[in-house]
């Protein structure tokens, strides 16, 4: 089944490219930017990749970000993740990035997104993998900060598609950033948010019914609120799990325990992904596989979830109809 999980064509719907960020090219920027960080070796760095809950993944992931400064760090960065995205048979994925991450350290927003459309051009024009950008609110700041951030991303609306949310979900509530997403919308972004990771389903449904979002990164802790699993079905909402972000993130203890078999007889509309591969122990393939042998998932399932992932996304329709053909051609054949 991992050969078959290998080459099966699929999406990825929750990817942010700062958590791509493998420590070789960690220490190699820090080097080339003469930037310091706490480590003085790629095992060091490899060894602070190790948490016990959210928020001590936060801290080195911004610890990690502080190295990026030039474009071609940000172009170097998500050419890495393409080339994975080659390797593992993901002809569509939607990137999320963290413009504050970098905008408070005095980077400029034209930096950031540069350097990360430079690579998905190369990426389409290569390999012909599509993708869209996710821009995302960092929840721990002020929604007058997110006021900001969006401002900044006015001239480069064309090339992104949506907007998220994110960081340390507990006690920043979706609620904190009802403006601001109604103003998202406005200027005609779609609306996504990371809710029910640690957060509870409260925030679940905050974000569907206050911030209006078409699809939920996460969601576990929809299972403990029936009402809310009815309604998530009821307006074909999905989920964006991420099983390895899961297990390392203590969200469950293992993955025996995941709920996405559960999520899937009630019904809903799930799809795996990565999150934050590099710093999480695994890349698309590796999380479709682990989950696939702790749940004892069937060959129905997986192709089933990988067409949820194209079925859910924000791709155009032909594009969606497409890559849905070759899944069924895949499958015929294999």
């Amino acid at each position: 089944m991992k050969n078959f999980i290998s080459k099966l064509p699929k999406a990825e719907l929750h990817l942010h490219i700062e958590g791509s960020f493998e420590p070789e090219l960690m220490f190699a920027l820090a080097q080339r930017n003469q930037i310091e960080i706490p480590y003085k070796t790629i095992e060091e760095v490899k060894e602070a990749y190790k948490f016990s809950c959210l928020q001590d993944f936060l801290n080195i992931y911004y610890a990690g970000a502080s190295v990026l400064i030039h474009e071609d760090d940000f172009y170097e960065l998500t050419m890495a993740y393409l080339t994975k995205c080659q390797e593992e048979a993901i002809l569509h994925t939607e990137i999320m990035f963290d413009p504050q991450t970098h905008t408070q350290r005095g980077v400029d927003f034209a930096t950031i997104i540069n350097g990360i459309q430079r690579a998905r051009e190369e990426a389409e024009q290569r390999w012909g993998i599509s993708s869209l950008l996710i821009m995302s609110y960092l929840r721990h700041l002020s929604e007058e900060e997110a006021f900001e951030t969006l401002q900044q991303s006015l001239p480069y609306k064309h090339l992104i598609k949506a907007v998220g949310l994110d960081s340390s979900e507990n006690g920043n509530p979706p609620s904190k950033f009802y403006k601001v997403f109604e103003a998202s919308a406005q200027e005609g972004y779609v609306l996504l948010a990371h809710a029910g990771e640690e957060g509870p389903a409260d925030y679940v449904w905050e974000a569907i019914d206050g911030l209006k979002i078409a699809r939920i990164d996460h969601g576990n802790n929809c299972l403990t609120d029936d009402a809310l699993v009815d309604e998530i079905i009821k307006r074909d909402l999905a989920l964006t799990v991420c099983p390895l972000s899961n297990l390392e993130l203590k969200v469950v203890n293992d993955l025996k325990e995941h709920p996405l078999k559960m999520m899937i007889d009630k019904g809903i509309k799930a799809t795996v992904n990565s999150d934050d591969p590099a710093y999480f122990g695994g890349y698309l393939n590796q999380n479709f596989t682990a989950i696939h042998e702790a749940l004892d998932l069937s060959k129905d399932d997986l192709v089933h979830l990988a067409k949820n992932s194209i079925l859910y996304s924000l791709a155009e329709e032909n594009r969606k109809q497409e890559l849905l053909e070759l899944v069924h051609e895949y499958v015929l054949n294999n």
